[in-house]
C-alpha cells in the first residue's frame, strides 16, 4: 500500500507585538533582483549576497555578539542611517545614533562564560528589554500618539 504524504504548510511564530505583521513581520521572505553591482562586488569579495545582507541586518540591529572588528562596522553603519535620512521625520540624528548605542549595549551584556540557565535568563530579559527600548523610542514626544476614542 502507498503512504501518501501530506505536506504542511510551515507556520511562523506568533508575532511578539502587534505590528510584527505584513510589511514588518519578523519571518520574511524576499525575492527580488539584486542590483548588478552589488553581486560583482559580493563575486569579487567571495562574499554571498546572502551573507553580506546577513552581516548588514545583524550589525544594524546590535545582535552581532562578535565585537572584534566590528566597532568599526557598526558605527559606519549609524553613519549611513543617518545620512540616508531614515526616520529623521520623528528623530533627531542624535536620537537614531542612540538607538544603536542602546542596542549594542544589550548585545555586549551576553554571559559568555554563563552556563545554559544564565543564557536562558539573559535571552528572558533581553526579550522584554526590546519590548521597553522599542517603546520608550516609538513614544517619544516627537511622535503624535494616537488618540484614544472616548465613549
Amino acid at each position: 500500500m502507498k503512504k501518501t504524504i501530506r505536506k504542511t504548510k510551515k507556520r511562523n511564530p506568533k508575532p511578539e507585538l502587534k505590528w510584527q505583521v505584513g510589511e514588518y513581520a519578523r519571518h520574511a521572505e524576499f525575492h527580488f533582483i539584486l542590483p548588478y553591482g552589488f553581486l560583482l562586488i559580493c563575486r569579487l569579495l567571495d562574499k554571498t549576497p546572502e551573507r553580506m545582507i546577513y552581516d548588514f541586518m545583524v550589525n544594524a540591529g546590535g545582535t552581532n555578539l562578535k565585537e572584534e572588528g566590528n566597532i568599526a562596522s557598526k558605527e559606519h553603519l549609524r553613519n549611513y542611517f543617518i545620512a540616508q535620512g531614515y526616520g529623521q521625520h520623528h528623530y533627531t540624528e542624535t536620537d537614531i545614533s542612540n538607538m544603536f548605542k542602546e542596542l549594542d549595549a544589550v548585545g555586549s551584556l551576553f554571559p559568555w562564560n554563563g552556563g545554559n540557565k544564565m543564557i536562558d535568563l539573559y535571552a528572558k530579559w533581553r526579550n522584554k528589554h526590546y519590548r521597553f527600548w522599542f517603546k520608550q523610542w516609538y513614544y517619544k514626544i516627537r511622535r503624535k500618539l494616537p488618540k484614544k476614542k472616548e465613549d
